[in-house]
């Protein structure tokens, strides 16, 4: 097997590290052509000396001029370039070279680069959530119209694509959703009302960055995920049901017509849905991490407490009343989430910053154009930085 080219966008995020763990393991089988964060510069480095990409994006455009002054010696051996903001983004998700583009970077900021991977023919490994809640009705019409996949990288998502593989699709009755609850299961309102960062990042099973670990403690990332299946799996949003399910050993289950249940079973490991979007659904040998059944005391299943934890109801509240609304969910929360990292709301405020934005009045049609969904995003952050 000839080696596939990756582009990988968030290369210095929880799955970007992960995302090379796996090339660097099994580096006969893959090359990365280009490497892509934020502003990270001391990993930036450090991967960018190990993996050798042709080029190098940092959205950052002063960790960019950093980066280019520190790798200096090697620019003299190597053939690397060092680009900067959204145009390089974009420009290394249209390498026509690519095999696969690993969208993990984290928000919004992933929309356009994806959407140029997909116009150029590039398969995608998505972890991205946002791209397809605020954008899900460009992104997939797009990608059937180019012939390109995408192989979902979040574990749920990965576990429904792995049930429904070689399935009769008309034969879905609904997408079982588990959820871990996150640290502050079985918690209520009242207990949650001086919760501090240190507790919000407290996850029991899952180690991820910051921010995605903050939306699973309110519960606001399930209901990104429940978008996110709409949209994956063509089903109908109320035909994805979320199950509180506290030991992450299920990571998703598909319901069908004749009442079978198929389900995914595995350790809490990112690296297994990776591995699996990155050789486009091809099984590989893993080290060793397999699951001990003698040792599981139970597998615990519960309704989500949506009074005390509204990220749910308000995801598929702004999904019923028209696209630009999921946008404005997933904004208002990006921006409620960073507030509450950086101590400016309590935990709880991050619901009351969502519904206040979801109150905004925008005229816009039912599927709305990018330019619209990114004119949106700056209104969102306006209009929350004005009251907050």
């Amino acid at each position: 097997m000839s080696q596939k080219n990756l582009v990988i966008l968030g290369s210095t995020g929880s799955i970007g590290t992960q995302t090379l763990e796996i090339v660097r393991d099994k580096k006969e089988d893959f090359k990365v052509l280009a490497l892509a964060a934020y502003s990270n510069v001391d990993l930036m480095e450090k991967q960018v000396r190990e993996f050798l990409p042709e080029t190098v994006v940092l959205y950052d455009e002063k960790a960019a001029k950093e980066l280019k002054v520190r790798i200096s010696d090697l620019t003299d051996k190597h053939d690397i370039d060092v680009l900067s903001g959204m145009e390089g983004l974009k420009y290394i998700a249209s390498f026509k070279e690519c095999d696969m583009l690993v969208a993990a970077m984290v928000g919004m900021i992933g929309i356009e680069p994806t959407i140029k991977a997909i116009k150029t023919g590039t398969d995608i490994a998505l972890a991205n959530k946002e791209t397809l809640v605020t954008a899900g009705h460009i992104i997939i019409p797009l990608a059937k119209e180019k012939n390109v996949n995408i192989y979902p990288v979040d574990s749920e998502h990965s576990a429904i694509y792995q049930c429904l593989k070689a399935q009769d699709r008309s034969m879905v009755d609904k997408i079982l959703l588990t959820a871990s609850g996150g640290p502050f299961l079985g918690k209520k309102y009242e207990d949650l009302k001086d919760v501090t960062l240190k507790d919000a990042l407290n996850h029991p099973n899952w180690a991820m960055g910051k921010k995605i670990t903050i939306d699973s403690a309110s519960l606001v990332n399930k209901g990104l995920e429940v978008i996110e299946a709409k949209w994956l799996f063509d089903v109908d949003i109320e035909d994805v049901e979320v199950i509180i399910h506290p030991q992450s050993i299920i990571h998703s289950m598909v319901q069908f017509k004749d009442n079978a249940v198929l389900a995914q079973l595995g350790l809490p490991d990112m690296k297994l849905p990776i591995q699996y979007a990155l050789y486009k659904g091809n099984r590989q040998t893993m080290p060793e991490h397999k699951i001990d059944f003698f040792s599981l005391s139970k597998l615990d299943f519960l309704k989500p407490d949506h009074d005390t934890f509204r990220g749910i109801k308000l995801a598929v509240d702004s999904y019923n009343r028209g696209y630009i609304y999921t946008t404005v969910f997933n904004r208002a929360n990006e921006v409620a989430n960073r507030y509450f990292q950086e101590g400016r709301i309590k935990f709880l405020q991050i619901y009351d910053v969502i519904e206040d934005a979801l109150l905004l009045d925008f005229d816009y049609c039912k599927t709305p154009t990018l330019d619209e969904i990114l004119n949106v995003e700056k209104e969102v952050d306006e209009y929350i930085s004005s009251r907050y």
